[in-house]
């Protein structure tokens, strides 16, 4: 079975943390994101995956190669962004049956062999995977029949017009025949193009519900909330099926003074050093090579790896990027994003959600 993953640009969504990296090989758990994703797909009997790509393609493709994971991948670049749809119709040639395609944000455990069932028992020509949310007007709803057959697509409904909480997932299945509807070489939509234009046209499009975990992981916000999701077991992944609340995962070759408190879900990546006193409360994520001086607190946060806290430093619900270094008695509160290769200075005290751009100096 194939599938197409939209990997895509450069995720302006998650800056600062993608200004160098791929949002792709972004760390989810000390792995990159699309290691995840490609071992979901092959867990589900997808092991043909083209990967179609904008942006920084040789740091995917030097980590993956072509065969990796037991997984066949093909890797297909455009020029310039093409959409959704436009990204599909460039592998086209690769595409002769009946094929899966995934939002490259998308983290979830959907079950796809039951999403493949439906489809073709209904001999759709397009499914589209729905999930249930709170506030179904910050998103585009699908309206369904029937048996799940596509109404009408509503983007960001008032809630006077809401009559489902159900939104598009960013997850496909499409009969090669329907990419005839997308014109080759431009910029081309799947929502807002070709399943409006199928529906004019009659073509059997439905609606595969589900209340399978599903975060779209493209915002620092969500980010963090999916390591925490995972780490507390409200998610899954053939990554982290070991990991439960209360559990500490240690990796080899990490040093961690006798004295450290370490309470909750928490990985601590290889090549640690943990000092006296550190006080570490899950859910939380050590990079590798990382080094937490004394008397430092750590809780809810997500470190990348080689980073720096120093002495009696506290970090909170926040996400510190590659090789940063965070100064003695520093703090660093909730929703503070910190790219690449960045110092804080010892003592200071960024505001909440303060974001701080790759390779700069801050002293507060």
């Amino acid at each position: 079975m194939k599938a197409v993953i939209l990997v895509g640009g450069e995720g302006t969504r998650l800056r600062p943390l993608t200004c160098n990296t791929h949002k792709a090989m972004v760390p989810v758990l000390n792995k990159p994101f699309l290691e995840h994703m490609l071992l979901y797909l092959k867990r589900h009997g997808i092991d043909d995956i083209i990967l179609a790509l904008c942006y920084l393609p040789e740091c995917i493709r030097s980590y993956f190669g072509d065969t990796r994971l037991g997984v066949k991948l093909t890797y297909v670049m455009e020029e310039s962004p093409l959409g959704t749809g436009g990204a599909v119709k460039n592998a086209q040639r690769y595409l002769d049956d009946v094929f899966f395609v995934f939002n490259g944000d998308i983290f979830t455990d959907v079950d796809l062999q039951a999403m493949l069932s439906f489809h073709l028992q209904r001999k759709a020509k397009v499914s589209i995977a729905l999930t249930p949310v709170e506030n179904p007007t910050a998103y585009g709803v699908v309206e369904t029949r029937t048996q799940g057959r596509v109404k009408c697509f509503v983007e960001k409904p008032s809630w006077q017009e809401v009559t489902t909480n159900l939104i598009n997932a960013g997850i496909y299945i499409l009969d090669p025949e329907v990419l005839g509807e997308i014109p080759p070489h431009i910029p081309f939509m799947f929502e807002h193009h070709l399943f409006p234009k199928l529906l004019d046209k009659g073509v059997p499009i439905y609606g595969y519900p589900s209340d399978a975990y599903w975060i779209d992981m493209g915002t620092p916000e969500k980010y963090l909330q999916l390591h925490h999701d995972l780490l507390q077991g409200k998610g899954t992944s053939p990554l982290c099926q070991e990991i439960k609340d209360k559990e500490i995962t240690r990796r080899a070759q990490s040093l961690i003074h006798p004295t450290a408190e370490i309470e909750g879900a928490v990985i601590i990546g290889s090549g640690c050093r943990i000092g006296s006193g550190v006080r570490i409360k899950g859910p939380t994520v050590i990079g590798e090579g990382s080094k937490i001086l004394e008397q430092a607190t750590i809780e809810g946060a997500i470190l990348w790896h080689n980073v720096q806290v120093g002495q009696q430093a506290t970090l909170k619900d926040c996400i510190v990027g590659d090789n940063s270094f965070i100064g003695d008695h520093s703090f660093i509160p909730m929703g503070a994003v910190i790219g690449d290769n960045v110092t804080i200075a010892q003592r200071s005290q960024l505001p909440p959600g303060n974001k701080v751009w790759p390779n700069t100096k801050v002293t507060l």
